[in-house]
């Protein structure tokens, strides 16, 4: 069954610029990766978008096309990549940095990653301690930096050709802060830029120039950035979607996965103990107390929304929850996350399970910089604005509207992202109630 479309959606006409803060390990990685997809030399692993399948109508109607048949999306040939970077180097050298790709990967994609030379970045070592940038925008106010983003913006517009942007944080995880009286207001955040008020980070400059811009933004990092009650307004003023924060990739998703198991079968939970090791860029400004204690905030949130203690205290009332990360340069991007569960079940019985995930933090992450990509640009054409709820798929602390929860369960949250596109392209949302095929 179809209903009325609720949104005019625009074509996705001419190329699509994306815009990467940070070209460190992800972004390389996804340049190469799009590289080599458009080359044959492989397949795009891991994005929804491109592998994935949506179910319309009944079951017994077999109606099952690809996402990116269903939905307008804009094609993989017409994107354009551009970066802002803390260090000159081109992303063929930056990858080779990064030690994500092996030389053979590395070697066929080196001519598109030679063609991507970074931006001047805006930097603040005070909100990433472990780093020190040499190639770095200068201003005599935050106002201005905002400005010098905006103009780079509209540059790779005239030079590129695009006809639209969008704009994803792929860059490192800055010092943790609360919002506070500059973050409320659009008058505040303005008054902040103009007077380079301290608790203004270079993320939260970065949304602010992309959605005076018309640019959607996703945020990759565990940052405050977008996630403030002034550019959540500024975006919805501008009629710009948002989204973020933090990519769900290792851990966090195993997480996202089991727990909601353990809930709907109703097994206790003791404790919950994760540690991580990893050595890549993102490892080392992690070892900083102030960018540890963002990320912290964003992993510790996940099972208290996904168990909800409060409704269920004899099976999760008592649970210990400890995240840990530890710099280890020897492993590089190749993470290696441990956690150990206490469950119990029947009779109050305990058990464990022990998981060792040796993942690859940028290789999961990078099909979800093209899916956010892609998706960002569809809301943007769709008339969609301000948070982008469906979109929590992504993200480890998904940005909620004010008084809500976030919904954690990956598979809730890939439920309404389908049934989003289901809803913005006139199809009936899939409840999975079944009613129809039975006699009731």
């Amino acid at each position: 069954m179809t209903h009325e479309k609720p949104h005019k959606i625009e074509a996705a006409e001419g190329k699509l610029g994306v815009m990467l803060v940070g070209l460190g390990a992800i972004s390389t990685t996804v340049i190469a990766g799009l590289d080599a997809i458009k080359a044959g030399r492989t397949k795009p692993f891991g994005s929804l978008t491109q592998m994935g399948t949506i179910r319309l109508g009944k079951r017994t109607e077999h109606n099952n096309p690809a996402i990116k048949e269903f939905v307008p999306l804009a094609n993989m040939e017409d994107m354009e990549i551009a970066a802002w970077d803390i260090f000159e180097d081109d992303a063929y050298t930056a990858a080779k940095k990064a030690g994500v790709l092996n030389v053979t990967d590395l070697e066929a994609a080196r001519p598109a990653l030679e063609k991507i030379k970074p931006l001047k970045a805006v930097f603040d070592r005070e909100w990433v301690k472990k780093l020190d940038g040499t190639y770095i925008k200068q201003g005599n106010t935050k106002r201005e930096l905002a400005n010098q983003l905006i103009e780079d913006i509209e540059n790779f517009k005239k030079t590129s050709g695009v006809t639209r942007v969008v704009m994803i944080w792929c860059a490192s995880t800055e010092v943790f802060t609360p919002p506070e009286e500059v973050h409320k207001t659009i008058a505040n955040f303005e008054k902040g830029l103009d007077d380079s008020h301290v608790k203004i980070s270079p993320s939260m400059i970065y949304a602010y120039a992309a959605i005076k811009s018309g640019v959607p933004y996703a945020n990759g990092a565990p940052n405050l950035a977008v996630d403030t009650p002034a550019l959540q307004e500024l975006a919805n003023e501008h009629r710009v979607p948002i989204c973020g924060k933090d990519f769900k990739t290792g851990q966090t998703l195993m997480k996202t996965i089991l727990a909601p198991g353990f809930r709907s079968r109703m097994l206790g939970v003791n404790g919950w103990f994760s540690t991580n090791i990893l050595g890549n860029r993102d490892g080392e400004v992690l070892d900083d107390p102030g960018s540890f204690k963002s990320k912290e905030e964003s992993k510790l949130s996940v099972l208290d929304t996904i168990l909800q203690p409060e409704l269920n205290k004899d099976l999760y009332g008592d649970l210990y929850h400890k995240v840990r990360i530890n710099y280890y340069p020897p492993r590089g991007d190749a993470k290696e996350g441990w956690d150990n569960i206490d469950i119990f079940g029947w009779m109050g019985y305990p058990m464990q399970i022990k998981i060792d995930f040796l993942c690859r933090d940028s290789i999961l992450a990078a099909p979800l910089v093209l899916d956010l990509a892609l998706f960002l640009d569809f809301a943007k054409r769709s008339e969609l604005r301000g948070i982008q709820e469906w979109l929590s798929y992504y993200f480890k602390s998904p940005m909620v509207a004010e008084g809500l929860y976030p919904e954690h369960n990956l598979f809730i949250q890939e439920m309404k992202l389908k049934n989003t596109l289901r809803y913005l392209m006139g199809e009936e949302p899939i409840t999975h109630l079944g009613t129809e095929y039975y006699n009731m």
